[in-house]
């Protein structure tokens, strides 16, 4: 049996802000790893609900990470869905924050499909609401979709949805009734074929009204607008990486964003995570190669199984590449919702660069992973909290966040009027500012009404296979 290991959290409405993500890797003690979990080899050929419950409580009986935080004295037959068995399982967990929806069920089909190309079905963009006002917004549009296609793209703000022009009704109406989820709903199974009319103001200004019908899509993990790019700032060249999910196609771009980096001789880096709720242990191990010209054989990773698992528990070296950099000065962007891989790369960096720090907002703590057990027969893929990453200085407990970790920190609000990689973005200048040795003001120094609006991606309360990865998409 091959297990698939993931560091991504699964979201919900009521987390905060962006939640999101999963990855893999193999449990071969390499390190490394593959793409997919495999089928298990055991569990009932059968579908029925208590079948998947009684095969689910032995797979988190043999390898839950907190076997002590298992309430394995719930009884399966009170709960309707499998969702709602697994949450009563793991609530000893989530109660000791140690499992904030991290342990789910997905679609095996579904989740190969995302990871493999970034393969979905939606209108293509990326929504926010404001929680002060019940508005909705465009925070960021994929290449190749029909949403990016009607030129909708961030800071467009949705008024009004409906099947057709003639039953739209009002966002704010929608909203205030019933909150983010009736939003959610409102928009549509994300399925091909599915068609709405809403009435937006785009960015400019213009109020308009567009019919949009879904369609498959493969989600770029680097955009090929703004995704990567170096920034003149006062005559000093800035590396700006923006990742948007850390899936397989993500190594081959961000290669190549580091290879014109490296051409360019630059040695510090802005790397916007702002959105990105986690992914594969292989991708971020692969991110931190590329930023270890000189650190070749430093320890990145150590990933720790729980004590009967042991012989699972790996260690990963970095291994400078032709395309590796020195950086000397790293900006990470982050919101409360940037998440398990993405903070992967932070802390893995930590022991080895001296000059690094948060800007935006602290993180949102997750320092564990999944591995990825397959009931085949039912589409049944879970993902179960099972391993603890650390660092090569041995820090691991970072469940409330890294701003307390991470040696500088400067606050910034997420300010869609600009488009992201724009260094007139309020996120992006802060840090420059920060690059620049210019003066900001530390996360956690102004309250939230100073910096603006509150901005949560919208989010179901049980995401697709593709919004684990790429939360708020739609």
């Amino acid at each position: 049996m091959r297990i698939s290991r993931f560091v991504g959290i699964a979201a919900i409405a009521a987390l905060v802000s962006s939640c999101g993500g999963g990855g893999s890797s193999s449990n071969n003690n390499t390190g490394s790893g593959g793409s997919n979990g495999t089928p298990s080899s055991g569990g009932s050929a059968t579908c029925s609900l208590s079948s998947r419950a009684s095969w689910t409580l032995a797979q988190l009986d043999e390898w839950y990470l907190f076997p002590d935080l298992l309430d394995k004295s719930v009884d399966a037959a009170s709960f309707s869905t499998l969702d709602d068995y697994i949450d009563a399982l793991v609530a000893p967990a989530r109660a000791a924050n140690r499992d904030r929806y991290f342990t789910y069920v997905t679609s095996i089909a579904e989740e190969n499909a995302y990871y493999a190309s970034g393969a979905n079905a939606g209108f293509g963009f990326r929504l926010g609401y404001d929680t002060a006002n019940d508005r909705v917004f465009v925070i960021e549009t994929y290449e190749g979709t029909p949403a990016l296609g009607n030129n909708i793209d961030r800071g467009s703000e949705l008024r009004a949805i409906g099947p057709d022009e003639s039953s739209m009704e009002s966002v704010r109406i929608i909203m205030s009734a019933g909150g983010p989820q009736a939003v959610i709903n409102a928009l549509g199974p994300n399925t091909a074929g599915v068609t709405r009319a809403i009435r937006l103001i785009d960015a400019s200004g213009v109020d308009r009204t567009v019919t949009i019908t879904k369609a498959e899509y493969d989600l770029d993990p680097v955009s090929d607008r703004y995704g990567a790019k170096i920034i003149d700032d006062g005559g000093k060249l800035v590396g700006y990486i923006n990742l948007r999910s850390f899936i397989a196609p993500a190594n081959a771009d961000l290669s190549q964003a580091f290879a014109d980096f490296r051409a360019a001789g630059v040695t510090e880096l802005i790397i916007d995570q702002r959105y990105n709720g986690g992914g594969a242990i292989a991708v971020a191990e692969h991110f931190g190669d590329l930023m270890a010209r000189n650190l070749d054989g430093e320890v990145f990773d150590r990933i720790a199984f729980r004590a009967s698992k042991a012989s699972n528990n790996s260690t990963y070296t970095l291994n400078a590449r032709p395309e590796s950099i020195a950086p000397t000065r790293i900006a990470f962007i982050t919101r409360a919702g940037t998440a398990s891989a993405s903070e992967m790369v932070i802390n893995g960096m930590l022991p080895h660069i001296t000059d690094i720090a948060l800007i935006g907002e602290d993180t949102y703590g997750k320092p564990v992973g999944q591995i990825a057990e397959d009931l085949t027969a039912c589409d049944d893929r879970l993902r179960i909290v099972a391993l603890k990453v650390e660092n090569a200085d041995g820090q691991g407990d970072y469940y409330d966040g890294l701003l307390d970790f991470v040696p500088n920190s400067c606050s910034a609000n997420d300010d869609i009027s600009a488009q992201l990689g724009d260094p007139n973005e309020a996120m992006v200048a802060r840090a420059l500012d920060w690059l620049a040795g210019r003066s900001c003001t530390a996360i956690g120094a102004v309250g939230k009404a100073e910096l603006g609006e509150e901005r949560q991606l919208l989010q179901p309360d049980r995401p697709s296979a593709a919004q684990v990865y790429a939360p708020g998409s739609f």
